[in-house]
């Protein structure tokens, strides 16, 4: 043990803000535990660490007797009294010991424990930064691709954290050094460590991407209701305005489409559909299935209701494989059940 550990434990307090009595602690737990692991469990000792002096000492604890039975606990009141004159029968009396190999075992020790300190503390920074951005989206790096598994490893500021395959988007064609924005959804706390899980497919990636884009949103004029996404295909958002002066729909497209066209590149060319909010459910569902043009809606108990068009527009309100009507029962909440104007009386 030397000045340069105690420097090392003054940058980590400093760096890291891991306190130095706490790492001390540590240390010295760990040397105990060394040390009466190679001497069948000794426990009469203790450890004397002095920071200012740069030095650590072991003692043993022994006590005070007139004949000696068990030395390695023991000390007889003659000896004693050539270390201590104040020592007397029964007294614990401590006396520095010298075990071979102590200095190794102090440096590998101290050692050891300070990259444990280290990794602690990362960990604890990473735990509290991350879930402070929980449900928020974030820039990253991609710095990695596993060729097997397609999983993309990405660097966050100071960390790296890995988004897994199925949590990006299907049109997503990753390469090393490509700048991606991915969505927090939790921050797990493992024993190995903190895990902290990322998506480009969760809806909350898209609402962010507006609130960023769009200045009426982040000022709060300007509301979104709901969104219905399939990651890689089509979204549709949903969206109201407080102020009856501004149109939240042009508000979220922009000056020649260039808001949602952004936000349309960040999520490799996913379609966004974004449609006006209304209180009045016929409106809303009508405006949901856009792009088909809905002649009637009957909302009827539990949320459910029967929506009709015209022939024309039957496979444009149900969609590519039932995806618009699919959407839409996400983005109101309804059961929607579309029928064809040619069937009905």
């Amino acid at each position: 043990m030397n000045n340069e550990f105690f420097s090392a434990l003054d940058a980590l307090e400093k760096e890291k803000g891991i306190p130095k009595e706490y790492m001390l602690e540590k240390v010295e737990a760990a040397l105990l535990t060394a040390y009466k692991k190679d001497n069948n469990g000794l426990s009469n000792v203790r450890i004397a660490i002095d920071p200012e002096k740069g030095k650590v000492k072991m003692y043993s604890e022994l006590t005070v007797v007139e004949k000696v039975t068990d030395p390695q606990t023991e000390i007889s009141l003659e000896d004693a009294l050539e270390k201590s004159k104040r020592a007397k029968l029964g007294n614990i009396l401590d006396v520095e010991i010298k075990p071979k190999n102590f200095g190794r075992i102090t440096a590998q020790t101290a050692k050891m424990i300070i990259i444990q300190g280290i990794r602690e503390a990362e960990r604890g920074m990473m735990i509290k930064e991350y879930e402070d951005k929980k449900e928020d989206i974030v820039s990253a790096v991609v710095r990695m691709i596993d060729p097997v598994t397609g999983n993309a490893v990405l660097e966050l500021g100071k960390n790296q954290a890995t988004l897994v395959k199925s949590e990006q988007i299907s049109t997503d064609n990753l390469h090393v050094g490509d700048h991606i924005k991915v969505y927090i959804c939790e921050v797990k706390k493992e024993s190995k460590g903190p895990i902290v899980i990322l998506s480009r497919t969760h809806p909350g990636l898209v609402k962010r991407m507006f609130e960023l884009e769009v200045p009426e949103i982040q000022d709060g004029t300007v509301i979104i209701h709901s969104i219905a996404r399939e990651a890689g295909s089509r979204t549709k958002i949903s969206v109201y305005s407080r102020d009856e002066n501004v149109d939240p729909i042009g508000a979220c497209i922009g000056v020649r489409g260039m808001r949602k066209d952004n936000i349309t590149r960040e999520l490799s060319g996913e379609k966004i559909d974004i449609i006006k909010y209304s209180e009045d459910p016929e409106e809303f569902i009508k405006a949901a299935l856009a792009p088909a043009n809905v002649l009637a809606v009957r909302v009827g108990e539990d949320k459910s209701c029967k929506v009709i068009v015209s022939p024309d527009q039957l496979s444009l309100a149900i969609g590519k494989e039932g995806q618009n009507a699919r959407l839409a029962v996400k983005l109101t909440g309804y059961k929607i059940d579309i029928k064809s104007s040619e069937f009905m009386e």
